[in-house]
């Protein structure tokens, strides 16, 4: 992912809300207004509804990580190469099923890419495209 930081939550009350799929913590308005840094495909800044869909208030505990790919909880949260932010320990809920298979086309996708040193991280004969995203979200 990319490097600059995620906007930090603009209060700790009951509107905060984690993405299901990397459980960053910001604001409803956050999410409607600028979406998930780490999860832009979801497009939640052109959905509001998926805001809903993609993101849940049911957590515990909040982590701020300034140096993912540094910190050793990140690592141990499996957060390390998301960009920097307020994330949450654990969530209460799942991603529902269309939303995960497409996120996991995204992931798919990118470990094909490679780590950006040209090394392919995942070599397959499977070619599905971003349609196939496209089509689930």
């Amino acid at each position: 992912m990319g490097s600059a930081p995620a906007q930090i939550p603009t209060s700790f009350g009951h509107e905060l809300r984690a993405c299901l799929r990397c459980r960053l913590v910001k604001t409803y308005d956050q999410f409607r207004e600028s979406g998930c840094e780490n999860c832009p495909f979801f497009k939640m800044d052109d959905d509001h509804e998926r805001v809903v869909d993609c993101t849940t208030p049911n957590f515990n505990g909040i982590i701020s990580v300034m140096d993912p790919t540094r910190s050793w909880a990140a690592r141990w949260l499996r957060i390390g190469r998301f960009v920097p932010g307020c994330y949450t320990l654990a969530v209460s809920e799942a991603l529902p099923e269309d939303l995960q298979a497409a996120a996991n086309w995204v992931m798919f996708l990118e470990l094909k890419k490679g780590d950006g040193h040209g090394n392919k991280i995942l070599e397959t004969g499977n070619h599905m495209d971003e349609n196939f995203i496209a089509q689930h979200i």
